[in-house]
């Protein structure tokens, strides 16, 4: 049964199409992979069985009327535990929301449904998202499908693991300063963070509002980049409850378009380096574009170290000032992560009035002035992070005679949620140690198309997915 858990999402919704493989049988072999892997991933904290199979039921009966719900009919997927699903835990691992339980679905979660997809269950994330790696209080540690003593990456990290090893199709996580790239990197699928407003993120726990709606989003996650693109195209489309909602039209991407379109790559940020195999993964994807008739060279946006620190002072600072309002007085409810999130984020200088105007005026500044210079380049290609997949509780690592620390290592995707640019991770390379390195690919605000059709590119000629050793 478990070569139907690696097929990617299209193939089985066409073979279900086609009568090759029931709905029942699909999620037969999903329940029983979870069954046998979950428990030393803990990528799952809820799988209501008995509710799952009920739908793959109503799903086969469906087709067998030679009825189609839609693009993902009988498809199971999972759902980051931020994401409200009806009757399911919404907990976001904090014991400060033990017992919550959602009464509706997100509205991502209701397309997906009325795409025919079936919800397998709901996945664990660090303590209120603040960390890239995944463990709370609540339901624990989530392990790598590649290597059990290292993370699956945060905040997305349960669903990542959930996807990788064959427990779920495909799902959504959210992104807030790499959470969905990050993990897609460490564990070696796909992941898109889209501009926010693009999916919406209604529904979403901690809610989108103030800076969080400006660099917080939700998105697909999946083994390939062709299911990002379907996951991403039934979720799209605005809702009154995102503050950032806009009415864009999918756009398909035609083949002339884009062969014209000219990509830019850089290894590095001149700050924070990155390992000889991610510079290696790099340039592997720079060479499969460019056997594809792309025009690609180097170059760097200037100021991306300003971006940085703007965004801790969204994310940080004002994202410790609105947390930590939540765990004032329970402190000792709090796991080790988050206290040691709100330590760094209370650390410097509060928010004041002047202080949060005056960086959102200057990212406004910033994005425009980057938004010019990829005038001429529309897609950055560059790492997702300095490191792989790091062990459980590593705070440094050691690159060549520099010292790479927690906080710095994900620089590379924080700068494009500060900027509100879509950004895609595709597998492209390995490390010495055989953990899977993504590279991510990053265009300009609402076209998240575009984004996908490079990325296909470097999917088609490179790696691709590949399944982990637990598998």
């Amino acid at each position: 049964m478990d070569e139907l858990n690696f097929l990617s999402a299209r193939q089985m919704a066409d073979q279900i199409r086609q009568k090759k493989i029931s709905p029942v049988e699909l999620i037969q072999a999903h329940l029983s992979r979870i069954k046998r892997l979950n428990s030393r991933l803990n990528a799952y904290i809820q799988v209501d069985e008995d509710r799952v199979l009920r739908e793959a039921q109503v799903s086969e009966a469906a087709i067998m009327r030679g009825e189609v719900a839609g693009p993902l009919h009988g498809v199971p997927l999972s759902i980051k535990n931020s994401v409200a699903v009806a009757g399911y835990a919404h907990e976001v691992g904090t014991r400060l929301r033990m017992g919550t339980v959602a009464a509706l679905d997100a509205p991502l979660v209701s397309r997906l449904k009325r795409a025919g997809a079936i919800i397998l269950g709901v996945t664990n994330t660090p303590e209120m998202l603040m960390a890239w790696e995944t463990d709370n209080l609540l339901y624990g540690r989530t392990n790598n499908p590649w290597d059990l003593s290292r993370t699956a990456g945060g905040s997305s990290g349960g669903e990542a693991a959930a996807i990788a090893s064959g427990c779920s199709a495909g799902g959504v996580g959210s992104d807030g300063g790499g959470s969905i790239r990050v993990p897609a990197h460490f564990c070696g699928i796909c992941g898109l963070k889209p501009t926010p407003g693009r999916i919406p993120s209604t529904g979403h726990y901690p809610p989108s509002a103030g800076p969080f709606a400006l660099i917080g989003v939700v998105g697909p996650m999946a083994r390939t980049v062709g299911d990002l693109q379907t996951l991403f195209e039934v979720m799209a489309g605005p809702d009154d409850g995102d503050p950032c909602a806009a009415p864009v039209p999918l756009r398909p991407i035609s083949r002339e378009q884009l062969q014209q379109t000219r990509i830019a790559y850089f290894e590095d940020d001149g700050r924070t380096p990155v390992t000889r195999e991610t510079r290696a993964a790099v340039h592997s994807a720079v060479e499969k574009l460019e056997g594809a008739g792309f025009t690609v060279g180097p170059f760097r946006p200037d100021d991306l170290e300003l971006a940085r620190q703007l965004w801790w002072q969204w994310f940080g600072v004002a994202g410790g000032m609105l947390l930590g309002r939540d765990a004032e007085g329970r402190e000792g409810e709090l796991s080790p992560i988050f206290k040691e999130y709100l330590g760094w984020a209370g650390a410097g200088p509060r928010h004041t009035g002047d202080t949060l105007l005056d960086s959102w005026i200057l990212r406004d500044q910033l994005r425009s002035k980057i938004l010019a210079q990829m005038e001429v380049f529309p897609i950055l290609l560059c790492p997702a992070a300095a490191i792989p997949a790091f062990h459980h509780g590593e705070r440094s690592w050691r690159i060549g005679e520099n010292t790479v620390k927690y906080l710095d290592a994900w620089s590379y995707t924080e700068w494009f949620n500060l900027l509100g640019f879509p950004g895609a991770v595709v597998p492209s390379g390995k490390s010495g140690e055989g953990l899977p390195i993504g590279v991510q690919l990053v265009g300009r605000p609402w076209e998240e198309e575009l984004v996908l059709a490079v990325a296909a590119e470097v999917e088609r000629k490179g790696l691709g997915f590949q399944p982990p050793p637990i598998s």
